[in-house]
């Protein structure tokens, strides 16, 4: 029986130790470096890296194989945090209890550092001796797609746009899909890419990332209103007042909690179409509804 929050905790050092490693390499100017490490060493879960890990080991194969390639999807996350966090976009002065990055290195030095983390999760995937080429043509363009237009960063556009509006579910759905599910979804199918999952399998991976990626979505705007500024390490009640439509918004506190439990029971039938030891996929699944931050 694997204990689940050793499990995390290991790979979330794995993960750590290996992006501040590959940081701390580069032959680039000492302030760049300096915020790049900042933002990097900033803490989070590593729920993203820690999903495509997770696959691999759901296949039986190496985790270490697919190392650069999730750090790189954590430097993609890290990057969008960094410019999120930026006056012109949410305007926010702490992430996770510390001062955001422009807050200590100025508004010019965050947006290249977020820049910087950007282009270099391509090098990440590029420069993996584990990976064949075809593998890493795929997970390149697996990334891209997430984080770009039609992903994450389209996802981001609809929310700057959303603010001040009533929003429908249906929007607001397509939002966190963008925003935060592809992202999750391209965790997956790293790993299911790295592990030579078939298309039946990597199909399955991904409606389970959907879904856990609207659950997760929906969990962080109940906590928004419920939890505790000291765990999340930002102020309660943030979405309310910038008048951010959400999921407790819309459907009441009961009815979001209920939608998350939905969303999760369909995330886990997607995974059990996959005939292998999905035991730790399922428990991020649970983990998901269960965090108080």
């Amino acid at each position: 029986m694997i204990d689940f929050e050793q499990y995390l905790q290991d790979k979330k050092q794995l993960v750590e130790d290996r992006m501040l490693g590959y940081l701390n390499g580069l032959n680039a100017p000492a302030t760049l470096k300096d915020s790049m490490l900042y933002s990097i060493s900033a803490g989070g879960k590593r729920l993203r890296p820690i999903l495509a890990l997770a696959v691999m080991e759901s296949f039986q194969k190496d985790p270490e194989f697919v190392l650069d390639a999730a750090c790189a999807i954590e430097f993609v996350h890290t990057y969008s945090l960094i410019h999120d966090d930026l006056p012109s976009m949410d305007n926010d002065d702490f992430r996770r209890g510390k001062l955001t990055s422009h807050k200590v290195f100025g508004e010019a030095q965050a947006i290249l550092a977020g820049d910087a983390l950007l282009t270099e999760s391509f090098s990440m995937v590029t420069d993996n001796v584990f990976l064949n080429a075809d593998q890493k043509v795929k997970l390149l363009s697996v990334l891209s797609r997430a984080a770009g237009a039609e992903g994450m960063v389209g996802g981001q556009v609809e929310d700057l746009e959303g603010e001040n509006k009533e929003l429908t579910l249906k929007e607001l759905e397509s939002i966190h899909e963008k925003k935060t599910g592809k992202m999750l979804e391209c965790s997956v199918l790293t790993g299911g890419i790295a592990a030579d999952a078939t298309e039946g399998e990597l199909l399955a991976l991904q409606l389970y990332a959907r879904h856990i990626g609207i659950a997760f979505q929906i969990q962080d705007d109940i906590l928004d209103i419920t939890g505790n500024q000291d765990e999340l390490g930002k102020p309660v009640g943030s979405d309310e007042a910038n008048l951010k439509t959400t999921y407790p918004k819309l459907l009441g506190l009961d009815g979001a909690q209920k939608e998350m439990k939905n969303h999760i029971r369909v995330s886990l039938e997607h995974l059990g179409k996959i005939n292998r030891n999905t035991g730790i996929l399922a428990s991020i699944a649970d983990y998901i509804i269960k965090r108080n931050h």
